[in-house]
Order: C-alpha cells, then structure tokens, then sequence
C-alpha cells in the first residue's frame, strides 16, 4: 500500500524487450532509500516488484509485464523521462495523502492545463466506467500522486496543484494530450461496488 505522497524523481535509465514484456531499470541516486530484493515501489502509481539487487549508485530494475503495459502508461516510457518513484507504507505510516494499492484503473487524458503559478489547474478525461468513482472532493491517484478532486464533470475532472506538488513531482511537465496513470479511490470503489451488486 502506498499513500500517493512521491518520494522522489527517478529516471529511466533503460527499457529492454523481454519474453514476459520489459525490463525496465530506473536510477534514483538522490533517493535515500535503497529498495531491497523483491520490495514494493510505485512508479508512476504503478506498483512494481524489484527484480534484482539495487546497485549503489540506486538503480532500482523492474520486470513490467503485458497486462502492465496494456492497462497504464509504462508503455510509453522513453529513457530519460522523469517518473515518480513511492516506497510502500508501513502499517504505522502516517497517511498524508489516501489510500493508495498502486493498481492502475485505467489512463485518463489531460484536456487542459491552466498554467497559472498562483492557480494550477488540470482538466483530466476519463472512460465513462470510471467517473462513478470521482467524487466531488474525494480524493484521486494521477501518476502516483495523491489529489484532492476540485470539480466534476459529466466525463472529465479537474485537479489544483499546489507550488510544492509541482516542484516534487512530474505533474508540471504534462501538456493537453498527455497520458496519465488514473487510480480511483478504494473507498469509492468498495460503496459503488456494493451499491450495484447488493443493494436491491
């Protein structure tokens, strides 16, 4: 579990096709925290498994799967591009942002950015089966990062991005056009599921 509070930028230093989809290695030398053998790490908001022994210079290497790489952006990841890197929470972590499994629910796209240093705003699309889940300030996971959801509409959200998300993570960079990794909240999920199949 994860809470969508980045922890640092790391960047891919390598993508390399394999028989089970890719190998994917990313450097994070500035990160303090060194990931064992087989530990959790959201990349993007995605959650995946060390596949080997982080060197000390910090690269962390990553086996992406198809179903993966069908369902979220990792696909399009080119080295050199800057992605958002969250260890898994303890048990007694503090929860600053939500609940986050780091399972992807599917990729929005960005519609507008309102690039405004006193008001950040984004404007993300979604697939009609997701916005269910979108709760007018309820909580959202875009590119692992948690965010407050400041407007609804009938196929689209919008977000407001404080200066210091914006200096943390890799939400500045996103233009209209843009892919991104969508998790709804579980909490929205879990009423929207029981509501549909056990309330009669």
């Amino acid at each position: 579990m994860f809470t969508g509070l980045v922890q640092a930028r790391g960047r891919v230093e390598r993508l390399v096709a394999s028989p089970a989809g890719v190998s994917l290695r990313v450097g994070a030398a500035a990160w303090g925290h060194r990931p064992s053998l087989g530990e959790s790490i959201a990349v993007n908001g995605v959650c995946l498994t060390v596949a080997e022994d982080v060197g000390s210079d910090g690269t962390m290497r990553f086996d992406v799967v198809s179903e993966t790489l069908s369902k979220t952006t990792l696909g399009r990841l080119r080295e050199g591009a800057e992605v958002n890197l969250e260890h898994a929470c303890r048990a007694d972590s503090l929860l600053g942002g939500h609940i986050v499994q780091g399972h992807v629910d599917g990729v929005g796209r960005v519609a507008e950015v309102r690039g405004d240093a006193g008001d950040w705003r984004m404007e993300i699309e979604l697939d009609a089966g997701l916005m269910p889940f979108i709760v007018p300030k309820g909580s959202v996971c875009v590119e692992g990062v948690s965010l407050t959801i400041a407007s609804v509409a009938d196929k689209s959200f919008g977000v407001a991005l404080i200066p210091t998300t914006l200096e943390k993570t890799t939400l500045a960079t996103l233009r209209a056009g843009d892919g991104v990794n969508i998790e709804t909240d579980v909490v929205a999920k879990t009423v929207v599921n029981y509501l549909r199949h056990f309330v009669r």
